[in-house]
């Protein structure tokens, strides 16, 4: 015999295994069968929504959505624990879902295999109760947060860099929204994606933690939400500090009618791509060089210069035979040790960094410079593959 609250029922076997929550006064029977009747959308299958996926699933949450097109690679194993060697090179989303699913086979696992775009954004994203925004690039929160909004969806935000989170819940009827507190993206470049500048692997782990406790919270009822709250966490000092955020009437997505929010271009809006992957950076027709170019000049003895711009932890991991090390940081200062009539070929992990560095020497004067396209990356994967990957 299932106990029931309207259309919702809990079998004997669901009792048992929600018997902690049914125990709690500030859950019950009734708020159990709430979670069991809720449906989340998780915008990201990775280092967020990891934890906050597997927590929702255990906690009864009918209906999860997760939205991803990426495939599992070992470099997510070190944060995105959803996921497992089994799963290395399968789809995001079939990995998450089947975990989810071994976790807890009573409960809904919508996927879908496609990126999340103004043109897909509120067909995906209408039957859900409220989202989580698990994104890893300035363009995606934008256009969740968007969404929301024009959907009067809640936002549950979470973001993660380095030994650094910070979780929130946007909720426009309520409070704010993304575009109050960063009515503008920062500039193309300014800010270091997490495949550049890294991520401790369990700081997602505590931050998606805290996204799944406001969504439970959320769908019961209980507690003091984080609308209107900043959480700062800093993993090193094991900080947790609040800022008060305020709604700002003029904002140009919240302070419209629904009907008048329009679902635009992010990317060209942000200036960058709706992914964090490791981007192969360009210095421009011209002055790039690949890897193969730059293995026949060395093979022919060319006399050359090979710059790394890289940090000195990074050339511990791996470095180019016979290059030097200069970081991006220190090149103008550093510039007297370059000489313009040397030919320089200036070299990062994946391009980027190499193609600032070159821009700041075209400046000087420095004509005789390239970017190795790819960087050592490209090397690692093209030319040499004795040597390790990061």
């Amino acid at each position: 015999m299932s106990e029931t609250n309207g259309d919702v029922t809990l079998s004997h076997a669901e009792i048992r295994r929600y018997s902690r929550h049914l125990i709690m006064p500030e859950v019950g029977l009734g708020g159990q069968k709430k979670l069991k009747a809720a449906s989340v959308l998780l915008i990201g299958t990775g280092g967020l929504g990891s934890p906050t996926a597997l927590y929702l699933a255990a906690a009864g949450v009918g209906r999860i959505g997760l939205v991803d097109y990426d495939v599992v690679d070992e470099s997510n194993l070190q944060r995105q624990v959803i996921h497992g060697l089994a799963t290395v090179g399968a789809l995001k989303v079939e990995s998450a879902q089947a975990r989810l699913l071994d976790l807890n086979p009573d409960i809904r696992v919508d996927v879908y295999n496609v990126a999340f775009t103004s043109e897909n954004a509120e067909e995906i994203a209408a039957p859900y109760d409220l989202i989580i925004d698990g994104t890893d690039n300035f363009p995606t929160r934008y256009l969740v947060n968007d969404v929301c909004v024009k959907l009067g969806k809640v936002n549950v935000y979470g973001s993660i860099f380095r030994f650094d989170g910070q979780v929130t819940v946007f909720d426009a009827a309520h409070g704010p929204c993304y575009r109050c507190l960063f009515p503008e993206p920062p500039p193309p470049g300014l800010v270091p994606s997490c495949a550049e500048g890294g991520v401790l692997g369990i700081l997602p782990g505590t931050i998606g933690t805290l996204q799944a406790t406001e969504a439970i919270k959320h769908i019961l009822g209980i507690g003091e939400s984080l609308v209107g709250r900043l959480l700062l966490y800093n993993a090193l000092d094991l900080s947790f500090d609040f800022v008060k955020l305020r709604k700002n009437p003029e904002c140009r997505v919240c302070s419209k009618p629904a009907a008048e929010i329009e679902l635009i271009d992010y990317e060209e809006f942000c200036g960058v791509p709706m992914n964090d992957h490791e981007a192969e950076g360009t210095a421009g027709e011209g002055w790039d060089i690949t890897v193969q170019e730059l293995k026949a000049k060395l093979d022919a003895g060319e006399p050359l210069r090979i710059i790394d711009v890289r940090e000195p932890h990074e050339w511990e991991i791996v470095h180019l035979p016979g290059a030097e090390l200069i970081p991006l940081g220190s090149i103008l200062e550093r510039m007297n040790e370059l000489d313009t009539a040397e030919f320089l070929v200036m070299q990062c992990k994946s391009g980027v960094r190499s193609a600032k560095a070159l821009n700041q020497l075209r400046e000087a004067g420095f004509r005789k410079v390239r970017n190795l396209k790819g960087g050592v990356l490209a090397w690692a994967r093209e030319i040499d593959t004795s040597l390790p990957q990061y």
